[in-house]
């Protein structure tokens, strides 16, 4: 197989999110017959990249299997679609979900492919039918920072064995929001956690990891600036 003129590192992401975006930077400095290896670790890319060549007019090569990575070549062909389209295209898109109430304290929400459950805005019991609208604020916010930070991690091959992170959060009153009491605010006050790492690489490229992530994090760059957010992070060796 031909020397690649250019190489691109996915990671573990697919081409829904973001791979192709990547790929198409690292091609457009290319010329014309020029070849491009891209890395990656999802299994999914196998597939779905050949059909994407073929589509666009690319030449698919093949692939070969890498250090822990699967490399693919890929031929730039002479329809190579705008870059600045694409990438103008990725920061227009929008988010859009559904919820319709239920029968009971609960909505129904669909959003994509995926339809779940939610209770109570606040409910606190210790056992419910479905979670709450805080829990799932939480939740957003802790899934954004592992997803985030494992992402990222795999970009920049720093390999991650473990990852947790725990979280608390609690209302300025619950009770206003129950109207039990008319003073104070329904707001989160306060969300606290600790953000578990367990990896054999250096503190330093771990800690610089998580300052990016909390940098690029839209979940947490949204919520930092309405609530007081103090997350540690732990690293276990």
């Amino acid at each position: 197989m031909e020397t690649a003129h250019a190489v691109c590192d996915g990671g573990d992401l697919d081409c829904g999110s973001g791979l192709l975006l990547i790929i198409k930077k690292a091609m457009d400095p290319l010329s014309d017959g020029q070849i491009l290896e891209v890395r990656s670790r999802e299994r999914t890319v196998a597939e779905d990249l050949p059909a994407w060549c073929r589509m666009v007019e690319h030449g698919f090569l093949g692939s070969k299997p890498g250090d822990n990575t699967t490399r693919y070549f890929i031929r730039k062909g002479s329809a190579q679609a705008e870059l600045e389209q694409d990438l103008q295209a990725a920061k227009g898109y929008q988010w859009s979900v559904r919820v319709r109430g239920e029968k009971d304290l609960s909505a129904k929400v669909h959003s994509r492919n995926h339809t779940f459950l939610a209770g109570q805005p606040a409910d606190f019991s210790p056992k419910v039918n479905a979670p709450s609208a805080i829990d799932y604020l939480l939740a957003s916010l802790a899934s954004c920072l592992t997803v985030g930070f494992k992402a990222q991690a795999s970009k920049r091959n720093l390999e991650i064995d473990n990852l947790e992170l725990a979280l608390k959060g609690g209302l300025d009153n619950v009770l206003f929001h129950l109207e039990l009491e008319d003073e104070g605010s329904p707001k989160l006050e306060q969300i606290t956690g600790t953000f578990y790492v367990s990896s054999p690489e250096s503190e330093a490229d771990l800690e610089e990891l998580w300052e990016n992530t909390l940098k690029r994090s839209p979940i947490y760059q949204t919520l930092k600036k309405a609530v007081n957010i103090e997350i540690k992070l732990s690293i276990v060796f």
